[in-house]
């Protein structure tokens, strides 16, 4: 893409800016219509009001702007000012107010502004917004300028040389056409890697449109695969400003020339001129077609330039390519071996071509889709929050479809394949079904919905065209300060293993048979290894505590608790594995702290040889940049670790050429290189993605559906985790009057956390779903709401006050940064006003523990929610009776902050509730205290010995009710822990130990 700004003004002294008018036009040209002068004119505000606002890729990323007073000023009094410290991405943005009429700027040659240069020799990205519904919904046409110069300088923008943003959505375009007649604003992108300030000032349009160059010319395509001996078929059209006939011919004169096809063996070459008449409607179409010859060679792809010569118009962005597929080659065979396809394919492969396939950038991170066939791009990311406009299943399978077709261009047309955090359903996507958040499914006790909720998120990410998914988290949590514990199972590693199912569910069958179905994807097993267990303070990323430090382990913990669950996961047949940021420190190994991107020692020895995993390596997102030393270094030290592919969001080039240098400097080796690329090729073609690169979106349909809603429903209503119920408070009953308050009751945003349609998430509704609140009423209760409380409290039978969290994800929502377990002062309120009133219940919706000890004995019933994801009638499925609480506790309830970490096995335990703890309704609890226990025991006993685990799971989940329902009020340490080692054993299936532990338990309480 051509992505220079003309600078057409040189830097005025500034004691002569009031002399010289910006604004001064000819005679045969219009005066120039000011779009922001910055004079307080324009507010501050977010869409859909006008005005200016700011955006990152995180919170630390977007700008700080202001209107500042100065006297240097080139227009007026007031400038637009600005701090910046991008490490992702960020900038801002004039949109217009959605409720008005979009602008006409086509009456003028282009827009100007002064800039007060910097002289970093950063380039910033200018855009400006066309067509659609709205400057959220209109197409981007993107340049850029270098800030090469001191001072003030007025920086002009022929509109001619803004080019369409590919990786820019609504997907493939309103009409790919720079209209100018209906302009939604502007928005710059500052520099990333540099702490800097800028100043801005004057924003106008000038200049008469040249009507010469109102009119452009656009091809169907840029890539035109064709079989062997077939016709391709390329559609030229003109369209102009306004949609107005064109006022003068244009010609298009084309060639076939260049390219990697020998014209008159493989094509007939064709050369001649199109002519659009004067008077031609904008929108009319010709075609040009250059047919290919079959020979009987077996041959890569062979590309076609179609060279055209525009007069009269603006010509197409990029030269069409006709490609004529490869054919006959052995690993184009889909009845050969997947493992004779590989060799055949890398045996053919230059090294760039490897190195490239070894690379994954960000979607919107590309300079232009062409890069996918120029660097041979193997994979492309969605991170979080980065989605096509609309958010719609139909847009992401036309975008990513856009992606694979540039795949068509290179030699051998290898597919790309495509990645998503899918972590609790396709959570980038508006209306799609979003499950319970991993802590919740832990919750649920129950493998064989983990496995229902992997396929329906499966079925609904494979519908939009993707076939990878970064999920699931394998992490043990150890400690609830982390950001990310609600994305583990839970605390004890025979949980996690057990939640394991959901990887069939992801993936299908073991051996990957399953992989090519159009509602299955490759799933992956992350973060290898020990991220749940990083210590506290260890965190050398930002602001974050606990999250991406460091984890210190004897080797007998690390196999034990972090590892074990990463056997299970290779035995399931995985996919894929990402380590993670966290650095590993195995005490007594002498190496200390180690990133795990460069432990060689656990990636290539542990994971690869001694637990055969054979699928590939993909790192973490930039996460090779935290390696110690260059960037060179950084890359040999990866790949030679055992990383085949490397997350490069943003470097992609960068890192292609270096890894590609080191290769040939002899630093890696080429059979790692080999053997990183055959595993990845190896997942390709059990995809499919071969003989089916594009979305199949026959199951599109399916997305966000009644069924898959259903299962969705009953995971948040089995992951409702009952820690208290005096004298029976819940269910509740249909005739009771029931006042509902608390943050989370009507916050569908809250309900399902982070990592939902952006990366932290957010409060609010975002997407489509049923908050708690809408349940309990769709239940047909008698329910009035009061969010703070503020309503009168007389005349209820029962309250349900449901409080908890924000939505965070990863080290942003680390205790410590900005967050703590504490309930908020105005949650705190209404807890205290609810149940001083009245009978009352309170569900915590949080992604970790709450603090809730100071309140307990004022709370009748009490829920551990977690993040119940979209579907609220689940919740309201146990509030009301319809479905039994059922859920246990997938991590322990500490007392206080002092106590963290704190984890089922400690030798000393003393938590507010148990790991395993988990009342019941609607079931009968057995009597008969010690005696009754003593019969289990020789139930399980029966078990153990011939190794029936539903009758040892019967038997121990009877003990653990008994326990349950014989304790007090207080729960004491000697209680607690063999309660909750109990349910370790049992997860263990070691039936008669968990019954030994419980009746130990019983004879505490």
């Amino acid at each position: 893409m051509r992505r220079t700004a003309l600078l057409a003004s040189a830097a005025l002294l500034t004691g002569l800016l009031p002399l010289l008018s910006a604004g001064a036009a000819t005679a045969d040209e219009p005066a120039p219509v000011p779009v922001d002068r910055f004079e307080g004119e324009v507010p501050f505000a977010n869409p859909p009001a006008g005005g200016l606002f700011t955006w990152g890729g995180d919170a630390d990323d977007p700008p700080a702007l202001a209107l500042t007073t100065r006297t240097d000023a080139p227009e007026g009094t007031k400038v637009l000012t600005g701090t910046y410290d991008i490490s992702g991405y960020g900038g801002f943005t004039h949109d217009f107010a959605f409720d008005q009429p979009a602008h006409d700027w086509s009456a003028h040659k282009g827009i100007r502004f002064w800039w007060d240069g910097q002289n970093n020799a950063k380039k910033v990205a200018f855009e400006i917004k066309d067509g659609g519904a709205n400057g959220e919904a209109s197409e981007l046409w993107t340049t850029s300028f270098t800030d090469d110069f001191t001072g003030w300088k007025q920086i002009e923008i022929p509109f001619t040389d803004f080019t369409y943003r590919t990786d820019y959505q609504p997907v493939g375009g309103i009409d790919q056409v720079l209209g100018l007649t209906q302009m939604w604003g502007y928005a710059l992108t500052l520099p990333v890697g540099v702490k800097g300030r800028f100043a801005m000032d004057d924003v106008e349009l000038y200049g008469k449109a040249d009507q010469s160059l109102r009119a452009s010319v656009t091809t169907d395509s840029a890539v035109h695969p064709v079989k062997e001996g077939a016709t391709a078929t390329v559609k030229l059209s003109v369209a102009t400003t306004g949609a107005a006939p064109i006022d003068e011919p244009v010609t298009v004169a084309y060639e076939s020339a260049g390219g990697s096809a020998e014209p008159g063996k493989d094509y007939t070459p064709v050369k001649g001129e199109i002519t659009f008449p004067a008077g031609t409607a904008s929108g009319a179409t010709r075609t040009i077609q250059v047919p290919t010859l079959r020979d009987k060679s077996a041959e890569p792809a062979e590309t076609i330039p179609l060279k055209l010569t525009v007069t009269g118009a603006k010509a197409p962005a990029e030269t069409p390519q006709i490609v004529i597929d490869a054919h006959g080659l052995p690993y184009l065979d889909p009845k050969l071996p997947v493992k004779k396809r590989v060799a055949d394919l890398v045996s053919r492969m230059s090294l760039e071509e490897k190195a490239g396939q070894m690379t994954q950038a960000e979607r919107g991170a590309l300079t232009a889709q062409g890069d996918i066939a120029t660097y041979d791009l193997g994979s492309l990311l969605s991170g979080g929050g980065s989605t096509p406009t609309p958010n719609t299943p139909e847009a992401w399978a036309k975008m990513i479809d856009a992606f694979q077709l540039r795949a068509q261009a290179t030699r051998f047309q290898i597919p790309l394949i495509y990645g998503v955090d899918a972590v609790h359903g396709h959570n980038n996507l508006t209306g799609a079904t979003i499950m319970p958040h991993n802590i919740g499914i832990g919750a649920t006790r129950d493998p064989r919905l983990a496995e229902r909720t992997g396929s329906v998120t499966a079925a609904e990410v494979r519908a939009t065209g993707i076939p990878w998914d970064f999920a699931p988290c394998l992490c043990v949590t150890r400690d609830e300060r982390w950001g990310r514990s609600y994305e583990s199972f839970g605390e004890d590693p025979a949980l996690v293993e057990s939640m394991e199912t959901m990887i069939q569910g992801l993936q299908g069958a073991a051996n990957g048979k399953d992989l090519k179905d159009n509602d299955k994807v490759l799933a992956t097993a992350k973060h290898f290894v020990g991220d749940g267990g990083t210590e506290y303070g260890s965190s050398t990323t930002g602001s974050y505590t606990i999250d991406q430090g460091v984890t210190k382990v004897t080797r007998q913990q690390l196999e034990a608790v972090h590892l074990a669950p990463y056997q299970t996961a290779v035995d399931r047949g995985i996919g894929s594995v990402m380590p993670s940021y966290s650095s590993l420190d195995i005490l007594g190994d002498g190496q200390g702290p180690v990133k795990m991107h460069a432990r060689a020692d656990m990636i290539n020895g542990v994971l690869k040889d001694r637990m055969g995993f054979d699928g590939f390596v993909i790192s973490d997102w930039q996460a090779i940049d935290q390696i110690p030393g260059d960037y060179a270094s950084d890359v040999r030290t990866s790949i030679n670790a055992g990383l085949d592919m490397i997350m490069v969001p943003y470097a992609y080039k960068d890192f292609r050429t270096t890894l590609v240098d080191e290769v040939r400097a002899g630093r890696i080796s080429e059979a790692r290189v080999n053997d990183a690329v055959s595993r990845i090729l190896t997942q390709k073609f059990k995809l499919g993605l071969f003989e089916k690169p594009y979305a199949d979106t026959s199951g599109a349909a399916a997305i966000g559906s009644a069924g898959h809603r259903a299962v969705a429903r009953e995971a948040a209503a089995k992951s409702q985790v009952l820690l208290k119920n005096a004298a029976g408070v819940l269910p509740l009953k249909k005739s009771q009057k029931v006042y509902v308050a608390g943050s989370n009751a009507d916050d569908l945003g809250n309900q399902t956390g982070g990592w939902t349609i952006t990366w932290q998430g957010a409060s609010g509704k975002h997407t489509d779903g049923t908050t708690i609140l809408q349940g309990m009423r769709n239940a047909g209760g008698d329910v009035t709401y009061s969010k703070d409380a503020s309503a009168p409290t007389s005349g209820y039978d029962v309250g349900v006050v449901v409080v908890g969290e924000t939505p965070y994800a990863e080290g942003v929502g680390d205790v410590g940064n900005g967050n703590d377990l504490a309930l908020t002062p105005a949650d705190q309120a209404a807890v205290d006003k609810v149940c001083a009133a009245m009978k009352c219940a309170v569900l915590i919706v949080s992604g970790r523990p709450q603090l809730i000890g100071d309140r307990l004995g004022e709370i009748d019933a009490l829920v551990a929610s977690w993040l119940p994801g979209t579907e609220g009638d689940g919740v309201a499925d146990v509030l009301y009776g319809k479905r039994a609480f059922t859920g246990q506790l997938p991590v322990t309830w500490p007392k206080s902050e002092s106590q963290l970490p704190i984890n089922v096995g400690d030798a000393s335990y003393d938590p507010q509730f148990p790991y395993g703890w988990g009342l019941t309704t609607l079931t009968k609890v057995p009597g008969g205290g010690e005696a009754t226990l003593r019969a289990l025991t020789l139930l399980a006993r029966t078990a153990d010995r011939t190794g029936s685990a539903r009758l040892g799971r019967a038997a121990v989940t009877q003990a653990r009710l008994l326990v349950q329902q014989s304790t007090g009020s207080t729960i004491t340490p000697a209680l607690a822990k063999p309660f909750a080692e109990a349910d370790h054993l049992l997860l263990t299936a070691h039936y008669t130990q968990a019954l030994t532990k419980l009746l130990e338990a019983y004879r505490a309480g």
